[in-house]
């Protein structure tokens, strides 16, 4: 059993930067790829980020160009996400979910086992 609980969000202007954090309670974390999405209101559910178990592989969606960066430490069973130049529209709420599926994986075809209760980003102009 795993649970993830996420940290990190708040109210910031346009153009700040937030780290997200994402603790994983057992001894499994290091055997799950964990991936970040996140939801606005009125929009689905959007894939943001994933990385591999041991962290030598990641995925970034292209809709970021380069303002986000998913890393984790298995040693302290936590996963992160860095945002940077945060603008309006990537206000939502951001969720971690653990999954046993390669990196490979397309996250439509991936199973996760765990999600997170999310953390809210909020990003005023």
């Amino acid at each position: 059993q795993v649970q993830l609980v996420e940290s990190g969000g708040g109210l910031v202007q346009a153009g700040a930067s937030l780290r997200l954090s994402c603790a994983a309670s057992g001894r499994t974390f290091s055997s799950y790829r964990m991936d970040w999405f996140r939801q606005a209101p009125g929009k689905e559910r959007e894939f943001v980020a994933a990385i591999s178990w041991n962290g030598g592989s990641r995925v970034h969606a292209d809709s970021e160009m380069g303002r986000f960066t998913i890393s984790r430490e298995n040693a302290k069973n936590t996963v992160y996400l860095q945002l940077n130049s945060l603008k309006p529209e990537d206000t939502a709420v951001y969720y971690c979910a653990a999954g046993l599926g390669r990196i490979g994986v397309d996250p439509s075809q991936m199973k996760y086992d765990y999600w997170g209760q999310g953390t809210q980003v909020t990003v005023s102009s």
